[in-house]
């Protein structure tokens, strides 16, 4: 028995399994990097007042959910909760918004950490594709996001996801908004902890989940009420935009989600498969993010879509991925030289592009078989003592079961024209 397991509210991503995982970042980045966005990877830790300047000292995540560490120089820490402040803290120090062209697209891939009760689709170290488009305020920029992640998710074959949108104001129209909704949310039954909230973030409240506080909600004022002018004709041609290209979305004003940074289009992608945890992504526009982690104004917009969510709405549909097959041609050699020959051949294939593999070990003839089934090959490469003397090794079809000699010389060419 091991004595050590992984941590409550983590998990082992393991073959086969994780292969969908990685289909389903490749299917994510695709439209991205085709797009004009570059990569970027930031560390796994950061400052911990870059996320409570940034993504706010009232939301669950920095008040509650943050793994937080004091280093032996006594630096305070915090293990990424989410990826935009990193991304651009990341920018804004190798001064990326100054190299002209405008904005800076970047995408981003990688592990998250959230202390919060573990649940299915809710874990306390998880994965997530992330865009962020820095810089410019067009809601063209905006709509792009969105349609690039409309395209990932129908490239999967997902169907049954929904696309949540809304605005959230900016900083000429949401304060009178802000301060309508304190007044109404000032007379409501709700908690200590809820009424402090409504001092810092009155917004957040409109998030919770709980039915008795989404009871008292009803009657709320409604922030599309309180939008300036500049932000409804901004918002109207966001819509008009995913319109036209075919992406369905529906109006939800209550959508605010959870970061204190998003201003204007706001977003969430919903799959009512899977409970509870429905949020499979989502995002929107935070123009004033660089100001308040020390930057320029640089008005912004991004998103970020759950690799372990997305995997579990696949699942809720019956969508199995078609994956390339992770061996394509097993060797199995009996006999030292047969052994020498055949590592050989499967060195050519694989420079060649074919993936293939080796029986290790000193098995007999019936356990290699054995994991040449096991490793799921399309064909079986047999080389003996007989074979070596008359010059051919023996294919086989793991498919069909047919079996033919290939002379040794034009092994590789035989084999890499079956499979290309």
């Amino acid at each position: 028995m091991n004595t050590f397991q992984a941590p409550k509210g983590t998990y082992d991503l393991l073959p086969p399994d994780s292969a969908v995982y990685l289909a389903v970042r490749e299917a994510i980045s695709t439209p991205l990097r085709n797009s004009g966005y570059g990569y970027i990877e930031t560390p796994g830790f950061e400052n911990v007042e870059l996320f409570a300047r940034g993504v706010g000292e009232s939301t669950d995540i920095v008040t509650k959910e943050m793994y937080t560490l004091t280093t032996k120089g006594g630096s305070e820490l915090a293990l990424r909760p989410e990826g935009t402040a990193s991304v651009l803290r990341a920018a804004l120090e190798a001064n990326l918004h100054k190299a002209g062209n405008l904005p800076v697209k970047l995408w981003y891939s990688g592990s998250y950490y959230r202390y919060e009760r573990p649940q299915k689709g809710r874990y306390r170290h998880f994965s997530q594709v992330g865009a962020e488009a820095i810089g410019a305020e067009d809601p063209a920029l905006d709509a792009e996001l969105i349609i690039l992640a409309d395209q990932a998710y129908r490239s999967l074959g997902l169907t049954g996801f929904r696309i949540l949108l809304n605005s959230l104001g900016d900083k000429e129209c949401r304060p009178v908004y802000r301060e309508a909704l304190q007044t109404f949310l000032r007379d409501l039954d709700l908690d200590e902890e809820t009424r402090r909230r409504i001092e810092i973030n009155p917004l957040r409240v409109l998030d919770d989940k709980r039915r008795d506080v989404q009871r008292q909600l009803t009657d709320a004022p409604k922030l599309r009420d309180y939008l300036c002018d500049a932000c409804r004709v901004y918002h109207a041609e966001v819509r008009d935009l995913l319109t036209a290209a075919g992406v369905a979305y529906e109006d939800d004003e209550r959508l605010v989600r959870g970061l204190d940074y998003y201003t204007r289009t706001t977003f969430e992608f919903v799959h009512d498969g899977l409970g509870a945890q429905s949020a499979v992504g989502g995002g929107g526009r935070y123009d004033g993010l660089s100001e308040m982690i020390g930057g320029p104004e640089l008005p912004s917009v991004g998103w970020a879509l759950g690799v372990d969510r997305t995997v579990l709405a696949l699942e809720a549909e019956g969508i199995t991925l078609q994956l390339p097959p992770a061996t394509s041609v097993f060797a199995v050699p009996l006999g030292d030289e047969a052994r020498r020959l055949l590592f050989g051949v499967v060195t050519e294939l694989r420079r060649a592009g074919v993936a293939a593999d080796f029986s290790f070990g000193a098995k007999g003839l019936k356990g290699a078989m054995k994991n040449a089934n096991r490793s799921g090959a399309r064909f079986t490469v047999v080389l003996g003592e007989r074979d070596l003397a008359e010059g051919v090794a023996q294919v086989k079809d793991m498919e069909s079961g047919e079996q033919k000699p290939v002379p040794l010389a034009a092994l590789v060419a035989d084999l890499t024209a079956k499979l290309t």
